[in-house]
């Protein structure tokens, strides 16, 4: 085959955009050749069952799935009872970029609540957590939260604990959708335990493809009643891998070490690198925490499109100027210290 891109090509609009890390794709290789069981069946699959275990904990369960869309519909479905809600903030990415996924596929009512950072709290929650036994209204009986956040913030381990033993007060279960699970964890330097089963999740969409997979996430439940039905929604939700095994040899090569750290740590590193120096430029804001590898500024309208036609980019509120820059695993110094450099010439 001809290949069809530059490989020497780099932007910064999504971390979707990034190819796959070498440790991955050479896992993808060794499981290749033979025959194995297909749908789960497979070695690699029953190995991912023990690193997860040894990631998380013991009572700890992993389905791999195609897409975080489709690991977030069932997460929720297996929560919640067809006459639940969920709640949510209003930049969540289950809100917002889900195609309504959860509400036409999974069948599940979200009930948002405005955050000013991204993050819910215990205060915000109770803004949509009333009406039980109201017939006239969709029962909240979970909440979402997004780690990294749609902003680019990040949750504190204890900042998720107040929110789990707030919710569970109220008997309602908490998931957390984890696609820059990594990021949030290599920022705060604890482990992926520590921010959700420590931290009393009841389930997670652990995230792969942003963070250097090919395809493929996972739901990863902690508890029996937060995996109730999943093998049988995951079929549903159109979401059951045949070849598995692939999927699985992905985050046997992130989980199983510390690749899932070391790509993480390197897209955040280089979000705070290019946060610091575009804060340094004239006429530009950083308009977020940068925890993560998201950083959210304020551009002088007349640089964007230039600089956009050579560094990729998506804006994120035009009303004020304001855009999104992603990092990603393969992000280096000189992607960044380029981008700088050409903001610089520009506003010069």
């Amino acid at each position: 085959m001809t290949r069809l891109h530059d490989p020497s090509a780099h932007s910064f609009a999504s971390d979707n955009y990034a190819g796959a890390h070498p440790e991955v794709l050479q896992a993808m290789l060794d499981a290749n050749g033979g025959h194995v069981g297909s749908y789960g069946a497979d070695p690699y699959t029953e190995r991912l069952a023990e690193v997860v275990i040894e990631t998380f904990g013991e009572g700890t369960s992993i389905d791999p799935v195609l897409t975080g869309t489709g690991a977030n519909v069932a997460a929720l479905q297996a929560l919640t009872p067809r006459w639940a809600a969920v709640i949510c903030a209003t930049t969540a990415h289950v809100y917002t970029d889900e195609g309504g996924a959860p509400e036409r596929l999974g069948g599940i009512k979200l009930l948002t609540v405005p955050t000013p950072d991204g993050k819910l709290t215990p205060e915000l929650i109770d803004r949509q957590a009333y009406g039980w036994g109201d017939q006239q209204r969709p029962q909240p009986l979970a909440v979402t939260i997004t780690q990294s956040t749609e902003l680019g913030t990040v949750y504190t381990p204890d900042e998720i604990r107040a929110i789990t033993d707030h919710a569970h007060s109220l008997g309602l279960r908490v998931h957390l959708d984890g696609a820059r699970l990594a990021n949030a964890a290599a920022s705060l330097d604890v482990s992926l335990r520590a921010l959700t089963r420590d931290a009393g999740v009841d389930s997670v969409s652990l995230g792969g493809t942003k963070n250097g997979l090919v395809l493929g996430e996972s739901v990863v439940t902690f508890t029996e009643e937060a995996r109730t039905g999943l093998v049988f929604l995951r079929k549903m939700d159109a979401q059951l891998v045949s070849k598995m095994r692939f999927v699985s040899a992905q985050f046997l090569a992130m989980l199983d070490g510390d690749l899932w750290r070391r790509s993480a740590a390197t897209a955040n590193a280089m979000a705070t690198r290019l946060a610091a120096g575009l804060a340094a430029l004239p006429g530009i804001a950083v308009t977020q925490a940068v925890d993560a590898n998201a950083v959210f500024v304020t551009l002088p309208s007349e640089i964007v499109e230039p600089l956009r036609s050579v560094h990729h980019f998506y804006d994120w509120n035009r009303a004020t100027g304001e855009v999104r820059l992603m990092c990603s695993f393969d992000t280096t110094e000189d992607h960044v210290d380029r981008f700088l450099a050409d903001a610089r010439a520009l506003l010069s």
